[in-house]
């Protein structure tokens, strides 16, 4: 077959045209890779998604671009998801934790990427690298306060375990009567060994809840004057977000004032005890303050949904009936 040359300087100019728009055009086919693979994954067809994702990836393998970065965020919760439904499938975990680490290599502040990544080291019980993952985050400076008060809570929040279960034994935990009232008594572990590391778990814990609570931002410190009627919905998530970080790391500061209580009294230094009960008791109070907060501008974003929810049921109804009468 014989090409008129009008013909070929179209053929030619349409290939020049393609290959100067081949990124655009793999951005458009990403975007419907990225689509497809959300509904696949909405509908549980995790192999599909997978594919799907993978596709998207190959045509911006180093994430230059938003549909990137999105595919290799989506890709990550994919194998998650089925590492999740399949815990035998420990490649699917570790392949995860690599697209995670480049979803946070694009973005640092990724706190879900950082998250998933600490919970899927504990899955695979690999702790030395937990412990590596989570510290790292809490040394971060470059994160936001907050997201660095997270990692060392969590820190804090295994001391506290580790100490916890030795003091809160049926041989170190006596039900006892004292001036008229049952309370509990501590005594000390029959082992040194495991009083030394009680001793150790409430310091280092300690330490750390502090530096925690050391990050609490401006919001927090005023919590107590935010008027939820008057935030916007964005707002409440993302204040409530915010709160509930340092309102863990409350709660532990109380945990760990109680821990070392116990040691006082393990060690008959009673007048130790009795300051750290008080400690105790005002963190304990300090935590709750914040807790209620919480729960306020918590309560006020489910009576929104619930709200938008009934409008949108007296809306779906309205117009079943108004169809109803246009038929009639």
């Amino acid at each position: 077959m014989r090409f008129s040359r009008l013909g070929v300087l179209l053929i030619l100019a349409v290939t020049v045209l393609a290959g100067a728009n081949c990124s655009y055009y793999n951005r458009v086919l990403a975007r419907k890779n990225l689509v497809d693979g959300s509904k696949a994954y909405k509908d549980r067809k995790f192999s599909d998604a997978e594919q799907l994702f993978r596709d998207a990836i190959a045509r911006d393998p180093k994430g230059d671009t938003v549909e990137g970065k999105t595919a290799q965020l989506f890709l990550a919760r994919t194998l998650h998801s089925e590492f999740i439904g399949d815990r035998q499938n420990k490649a699917k975990a570790e392949e995860a934790i690599d697209q995670y680490k480049k979803a946070l290599q694009q973005n640092p502040n990724d706190q879900s990427s950082y998250k998933a990544v600490a919970s899927l080291f504990e899955n695979l019980q690999r702790n030395d690298e937990w412990l590596s993952w989570v510290t790292a985050r809490s040394q971060n400076n470059s994160i936001p306060p907050e997201q660095r008060a997270e990692a060392l809570t969590s820190l804090a929040a295994k001391k506290n375990t580790c100490a916890n279960d030795i003091s809160d034994t049926d041989k170190t935990k006596k039900t006892i009567t004292r001036e008229g009232k049952q309370v509990f008594e501590f005594l000390k572990p029959e082992s040194n060994e495991d009083f030394e590391t009680l001793k150790g778990c409430v310091d280092e814990g300690t330490r750390l809840i502090d530096q925690a609570i050391a990050l609490e931002t401006d919001l927090v410190k005023n919590a107590k004057s935010l008027n939820p009627k008057t935030m916007s919905d964005a707002d409440l998530a993302k204040d409530i977000d915010h709160l509930k970080v340092f309102e863990s790391a409350r709660s532990y500061k109380a945990s760990l004032l109680f821990q070392a209580m116990r040691i006082a009294e393990m060690d008959k230094r009673t007048p130790d005890r009795d300051r750290l009960k008080t400690e105790a008791e005002a963190s304990r109070a300090n935590f709750l303050e914040l807790s209620d907060v919480v729960k306020k501008l918590q309560s006020e974003m489910d009576a929104r949904a619930a709200a938008k929810a009934e409008e949108a049921n007296t809306q779906k109804a309205n117009s079943s009936a108004n169809k109803k009468i246009a038929f009639a």
